[in-house]
């Protein structure tokens, strides 16, 4: 078993490229950033000078020294890369949504292990700032029995997308594929696979084609209540997690400051990366022996998006269980594709 870097390859440096890949593969020593598939203007090579830039994706994975190959492209080639990728005997991170069906993603699991490969999926909100706070203190049971969460993912863009794949009528467009994906990871990771699911789409800005807002209601064992939702037309956000406990209540807003420190070309080895700013904290509201309510508040430990690609290092490397398990995903897509449809 080797324990060298894995030559790692992006298929895309756009946004997702730029911010949330290639700073986390370049800062782990268990990642050599070694390509990219750039067509016409060879962008990464400004930021990464050493980079190797291929014409084509047919090119790149025709390479045999690429081990890991990182599809970051639009969601409705997700699919077929992934295919072509697995086939050319790489390992595959995938973003989000890792299909736009239930029988696309039951097709690349089983390439993957016909090729013996592995399919990862990309679903850095799990390390989130925030959402690790709320993790923690569902994991801690203070709140008791819980019986109603909210998780919320809102913008304020009423103009449309300039990004033509956003906007037209394709599979996996949409709010619905584009934020879902990340609440309802959320929500799966922490609860599991729910009863049933109710959803609310709507489409509201100028000239729309696409579903701009989405309301999920995941009904799970014991009563417990989770809703799911995003709107492109929210303009004073309310906070991003609310729950409500036999013991108490917790409220969070979406205070993670990863995406920001990327923009501003913050390194994620930075000593301040990850970590919100004061006045930010979440609000815990506890009840006492004698009934009596305290609210106090409840800072959160650092975000940092390192720990899904020592996650994808150790599975590749040790066989390590990937967090983000393949039951998991296609509980995701089952309700994305049930969404969407009813």
């Amino acid at each position: 078993m080797t324990t060298a870097p894995i030559r790692t390859a992006l298929l895309a440096y756009g946004m997702s490229g730029k911010l949330f890949q290639a700073p986390f593969l370049a800062a782990h020593p268990g990642f050599e950033l070694y390509a990219v598939a750039e067509r016409t203007e060879q962008r990464m090579h400004h930021d990464y000078p050493g980079i190797r830039s291929f014409g084509s994706v047919a090119e790149l994975l025709a390479d045999p020294s690429i081990e890991l190959v990182v599809v970051n492209t639009p969601s409705g080639t997700h699919f077929e890369l992934a295919s072509q990728a697995l086939r050319a005997g790489k390992h595959v991170l995938l973003e989000k949504p890792v299909a736009t069906s239930v029988a696309q993603l039951q097709e690349l699991l089983a390439l993957a292990k016909q090729m013996d490969r592995h399919l990862l999926a990309y679903h850095n909100r799990r390390w989130d700032t925030d959402f690790g706070a709320v993790r923690r203190v569902v994991e801690s049971g203070q709140l008791g029995q819980l019986i109603e969460v909210h998780f919320r993912f809102d913008r304020y863009k009423p103009t449309l997308n300039p990004k033509k794949f956003k906007e037209d009528v394709l599979p996996g467009s949409g709010l619905l594929y584009d934020l879902g994906p990340h609440l309802i990871d959320q929500a799966i990771s922490l609860f599991g696979r729910p009863l049933s699911c109710h959803k609310t789409v709507g489409h509201y800005r100028p000239g729309t084609q696409v579903d701009d807002y989405f309301s999920l209601h995941l009904r799970y064992p014991q009563g417990l209540n989770v809703w799911l939702t995003s709107g492109l037309l929210i303009a004073n956000p309310v906070p991003a997690y609310v729950l409500h406990g036999s013991q108490g209540s917790y409220q969070k807003g979406r205070t993670d400051p990863q995406e920001a420190q990327l923009l501003s070309g913050m390194s994620p080895a930075a000593p301040e990366y990850g970590r919100e700013k004061p006045g930010e904290e979440g609000r815990l509201t506890l009840a006492g022996p004698d009934g009596a309510l305290t609210t106090t508040p409840d800072p959160a430990a650092p975000g940092n998006y390192l720990g899904l690609f020592e996650a994808v290092f150790q599975a590749i490397r040790y066989g390590a269980p990937y967090p983000i398990r393949p039951e998991q995903l296609l509980w995701q897509n089952e309700l994305l594709e049930q969404s969407a449809s009813a």
